[in-house]
């Protein structure tokens, strides 16, 4: 379970790095990303000491743990004024993830992109695709489908972002 949660919530990072350069029109900022998924209800099933082997796995990827409750996981990001503009996609934990991004289009406010994963901690294949509805706001959606750590996962998450202020305060940028 723990692996397969690990799994969809590192989904769902690829989702917002995508969402950070998807339109040039996006606001700098502090914005908050939220991935709703089934499989993040059973979090609570989780015993304390899972979890806290999945922040200390979190953190070893170099991913904060995201605020996990009633099926959703929800985290801020700091985008700075040149991520905002830059025309090609960030590297957002794919190479220590041991995942690659290819066919990355945009057109207008819409965006996709396939992910390739291949390593111990994952290996299997995914696509994150969205639209901007604002400057200030997109939704989304991620799907998965291989092994997190020997475990079967086939597993969707809906994504929506959205510009909270101006200053990110004390989150750093990516």
């Amino acid at each position: 379970m723990r692996k397969t949660l690990l799994a969809v919530v590192f989904a769902s990072s690829f989702m917002s790095s995508t969402a950070n350069s998807a339109d040039n029109n996006m606001r700098p900022g502090l914005w908050e990303i939220t991935a709703s998924s089934d499989l993040l209800w059973f979090v609570p099933q989780i015993p304390p000491d899972q979890i806290q082997i999945l922040k200390d796995l979190a953190v070893q990827y170099g991913v904060d743990m995201p605020q996990i409750q009633m099926g959703d996981a929800t985290s801020k990001t700091c985008i700075t004024q040149e991520m905002a503009v830059q025309q090609n996609l960030p590297i957002f934990y794919q190479n220590q993830l041991g995942c690659i991004t290819t066919n990355t289009t945009r057109i207008g406010n819409k965006y996709r992109a396939d992910f390739t994963c291949s390593s111990l901690l994952l290996k299997g294949n995914g696509t994150a695709e969205g639209t901007f509805t604002s400057p200030e706001s997109f939704l989304g959606r991620t799907q998965f489908d291989g092994v997190a750590q020997g475990h079967p996962v086939n597993e969707h998450a809906d994504i929506s972002g959205r510009w909270i202020n101006s200053s990110c305060g004390t989150v750093k940028p990516l």
